[in-house]
């Protein structure tokens, strides 16, 4: 999959301008950015997509040099499986776990 990369977000559309997949994460604090949001279209779901994604955005974010906080729980559930990214991730208290919905 050929991911799109901006400022706050990773993401790929479908023809019709829909998200295929898409992750995003806003500045949380200095050098800090907070995944808040993650989504895969359903054709796409359980064949691993989400996790492909969130690889791409850690290497993205470390390539920045940024750390990372989480509140979308599959972000969060994601991460604590990971133990490459612990170097990256700071726990901080005053997140919570809700996901946006869009």
């Amino acid at each position: 999959m050929n991911y799109i990369y901006e400022n706050n977000e990773i993401y790929v559309k479908k023809d019709d301008g829909d998200f295929l997949v898409h992750c995003t994460f806003s500045f949380f604090k200095k050098g800090i950015v907070n995944i808040d949001h993650t989504y895969v279209d359903p054709s796409l779901r359980g064949k691993g997509e989400a996790s492909k994604l969130l690889h791409a955005t850690m290497k993205y974010l470390k390539s920045r040099k940024l750390n990372v906080v989480a509140s979308c729980p599959y972000a969060v559930k994601w991460l604590n499986k990971k133990e490459e990214y612990n170097d990256m991730i700071i726990k901080d208290k005053s997140i919570s776990e809700g996901c946006k919905i869009i």
